[in-house]
């Protein structure tokens, strides 16, 4: 049963990624939590789960600062599902560590992370593949020039989230699978 802490999760959402558009797209940003949170509901996710599917980039993209506002908030258990998720939040400068050492760390990270981060963080990049897929199948390969990581990167990295979740036996493992197979398909 979801409660108005869901609809407050999601107002601080929105407040997070305020005149935020997706990678290269005229798409307000807000779409992807919304998303992410649909793909975790429809895989069995409860409100605490489902409310941190909503803020799973408000750290990463909104500012470290979200962080405590999401655990005073939400409580433990939604903070360390964000927590779990963020593979990496802006130094002063607005900064991240290098691509490649980031996602690394992030796959290391999910090898053992908990039930919990692994549904929010399958449906962000279930969301995220199947965007991607469309992408593919709308405007070709002009996709990856949104990314700052090279489409053998993105392949790679999508590649080993689906192996993970597969070995993790999530409840979107098929489904990730399915959409990273057609990213690299259409990808030839």
């Amino acid at each position: 049963m979801l409660t108005d802490k869901i609809a407050q999760a999601l107002a601080l959402a929105v407040e997070a990624h305020d005149g935020q558009k997706r990678k290269g797209t005229s798409i307000p940003y807000i779409a992807h939590p919304m998303g992410v949170a649909s793909i975790a509901l429809d895989h069995g996710a409860d409100e605490e789960q489902a409310m941190a599917a909503l803020l799973h980039d408000a750290v990463e993209d909104g500012g470290a600062e979200y962080a405590e506002r999401i655990r005073t908030k939400f409580g433990d258990r939604v903070a360390d599902i964000v927590a779990g998720c963020t593979d990496g939040v802006p130094d002063a400068s607005g900064r991240k560590p290098p691509w490649q050492i980031r996602k690394q760390a992030y796959l290391d990270h999910l090898k053992s992370a908990s039930d919990d981060v692994l549904l929010v963080s399958s449906s962000d990049k279930l969301h995220n593949a199947r965007a991607i897929v469309e992408d593919l199948l709308n405007i070709g390969q002009k996709v990856f020039d949104r990314f700052s990581a090279s489409k053998e990167q993105t392949l790679w990295y999508y590649e080993s989230l689906a192996q993970i979740f597969e070995a993790r036996d999530t409840k979107t493992a098929k489904a990730v699978r399915s959409a990273v197979d057609e990213m690299k398909r259409l990808s030839l």
